[in-house]
């Protein structure tokens, strides 16, 4: 083995396109080194699913394309798909015992994006996929220990958390097991995992990526982003899933492909960086704070100016996201009772108890306890008092938001109140919501957000700081991450042992 092809899991995304395209490795080499790590490091739980066979044939019509100068930037990159995105060739379960070994017969958009392509359109990105990875129920869940299979452990302690839902992509990520991976981020999905694991993830704009295929949880809080090790190769893996797709998602945004990395390297000066106050009150721990802080600290020295701001309605967020988002679970999983697709109960006396013995067995006890929430305050006498409620109080958050960007270019804080916790750490339901106080706000008004590594905190276990931006704003939080991380190296930290 050559020492490139030895050490190919410690690349990035660019570096490995660069020597894919040059021919220095081929798409079937790469392919299998990602395979032989994801198996040697198992007891992560990050896979779910892998199919080398099938892998192996994406690699092969990958250097088919390296070969004959048909290829993308991103042909022959390795990359794994969340377990929430339909795929043909690979089981999609969403983390549930709902749907254990179903397979679809067509690939969600993303998925189809990156690989070979949306049928009747030019062809994909290219990229060859090494599996499905696990995640929280149906991306209910704030930690990975809501998967029907087992919770995902955090390389950097196994004896903690990674994250949720998209614990297993960050996880995965993190241990070098994938150079990328899918997420999606509802209320802080990618960016909350990201922070917990150490890696870099952005979730777009709402609209940007399109949601078909995609196991619905929260229709109008849902959407697809990646995850990675640096700002750059965010960029260069959105601008390959992003774009329009009006014959499959009516809230897909009507906007060109963009390219997200054409203004990475852009100077700082002058960026107003607003600060939120209600960010760092008194439940922000002194290690998250202390990494933060020092992060701010050294985009003031590349030339950016903070700026104290205000976004009043931050705590409201948790009952608002807590009203909304179950609300729209409880009709999205309806679809699962057990007649056309999915777990069947084995017995069952009518059709109604097939219902109730299908839904009882099949969903697990959060998702459970979200359709009941959702049921509740969508029904008669409830709807006006809750759901219509939240919806007011989330257009005054967006509109917060607007006020605060009218002070600033972007906005900065912390991913969430502490460092990832032991497994089992939560036992009350209520402490895992609020571990997604800073994350809500962003995911209700619609906004672009991300998280990248910014230091270390109890426990040597990583702290990541969010960047928000205005709609359409992703290149521009890609542009204050990557000049962060030309200046600094905590997104090239590695856990121990892996």
């Amino acid at each position: 083995m050559t020492q490139i092809s030895s050490d190919l899991h410690d690349l990035t995304v660019a570096q490995l396109a660069s020597l894919l395209s040059t021919r220095k490795v081929s798409a079937v080499e790469t392919a299998q080194h990602f395979l032989t790590r994801a198996s040697a490091h198992a007891q992560l739980g990050a896979f779910l699913d892998l199919q080398p066979d099938t892998t192996l044939a994406q690699a092969r019509a990958a250097d088919v394309r390296l070969a004959d100068g048909s290829a993308g930037p991103l042909t022959g990159v390795p990359l794994a798909h969340k377990d929430i995105f339909v795929t043909r060739d690979f089981a999609t379960t969403a983390g549930s015992r709902m749907l254990r070994g179903y397979k679809s017969p067509f690939d969600a958009t993303v998925v189809a994006k990156l690989g070979a392509g949306v049928p009747g359109t030019p062809p994909g990105a290219g990229m060859v996929t090494l599996g499905k990875l696990n995640c929280d129920e149906f991306a209910m869940g704030s930690a990975n220990e809501n998967s029907a299979y087992g919770p995902v452990k955090n390389p950097w302690d196994t004896s903690c958390i990674p994250g949720g839902s998209s614990g297993g992509s960050a996880a995965a990520v993190a241990a070098r097991l994938t150079p990328a991976a899918t997420g999606t981020d509802t209320g802080g999905s990618i960016r909350q995992p990201a922070s917990f694991c150490g890696v870099t993830g952005i979730k777009p704009t709402y609209g940007r990526a399109s949601r078909y295929g995609m196991v619905a949880f929260a229709s109008s809080l849902d959407q697809a982003g990646p995850l990675a090790r640096s700002a750059e190769d965010c960029a260069l893996l959105l601008g390959a899933m992003c774009g329009p797709d009006p014959d499959r998602d009516s809230t897909s945004l009507d906007l060109p492909t963009e390219d997200f990395c054409r203004n990475l390297n852009a100077d700082l000066a002058g960026l107003r960086i607003g600060i939120p106050a209600e960010f760092f009150g008194d439940g922000l721990a002194p290690d998250v704070r202390a990494a933060v802080d020092a992060a701010l600290k050294q985009l003031a020295q590349l030339g950016a100016r903070l700026v104290p701001i205000s976004l009043p309605r931050t705590e409201l967020s948790i009952p608002v996201y807590y009203i909304i988002a179950p609300a729209e679970a409880s009709s999205n999983l309806s679809r699962f009772d057990g007649v056309k697709f999915g777990y069947r109960a084995p017995q069952y006396t009518d059709l109604n108890d097939m219902y109730l013995q299908t839904r009882a067995q099949g969903f697990g006890d959060e998702v459970k306890r979200r359709i009941m929430i959702g049921t509740y305050v969508l029904s008669h006498g409830y709807y006006d008092a809750y759901y219509l409620q939240a919806q007011k109080i989330r257009r005054m958050i967006a509109d917060d938001f607007q006020q605060a960007f009218k002070q600033c270019d972007v906005i900065a804080g912390p991913v969430a109140p502490t460092v990832a916790w032991k497994l089992g750490g939560h036992s009350d339901p209520l402490a895992d919501y609020l571990a997604d106080i800073f994350t809500l706000p962003a995911s209700l008004a619609g906004l672009p957000g991300m998280s990248l590594p910014v230091g270390f905190g109890a426990g040597h276990l990583p702290v990541g700081m969010q960047l928000i931006g205005n709609y359409l704003g992703e290149a521009r939080l890609l542009n204050v991450a990557h000049r962060f991380q030309q200046a600094t190296d905590w997104h090239t930290a590695k856990p121990q042992g892996i």
